[in-house]
């Protein structure tokens, strides 16, 4: 899944992205997600399995272990790559939102 042909992550992605810093199975991060959004951010057990499938397929993810039935993922660089992108990319467009409304503040006051 190259940059190209995912412009944007959904939050599910990136939060479980953000979840596979550190090698957890499915159920742990989707308790992860909630956990760390507030509860905003829910993902279902048919959407947190095949976003893993997927992102295992296209190498963002590998398994690192198995517990009994579970499989623990962990970011691949490729993964940690796609990661940090997203954040560049989110900040670039909170950096632009601050940048603008500082200039409609100014141009409304002066």
């Amino acid at each position: 899944m190259s940059r190209g042909q995912l412009q944007n992550l959904t939050e599910p992605m990136y939060y479980l992205l953000l979840a596979m810093l550190k090698p957890r199975h499915g159920y742990d991060a989707m308790q992860f997600i909630q956990a760390a959004t507030g509860g905003r951010v829910r993902i279902g057990a048919g959407t947190m399995y095949a976003l893993l499938a997927r992102f295992e397929k296209e190498k963002i993810l590998t398994p690192a272990a198995e517990e009994g039935r579970r499989k623990i993922y962990q970011l691949t660089p490729r993964g940690k790559e796609l990661l940090d992108g997203e954040v560049r990319r989110l900040r670039t467009l909170l950096a632009d939102a601050e940048r603008i409304e500082k200039e409609a503040r100014q141009d409304e006051n002066g």
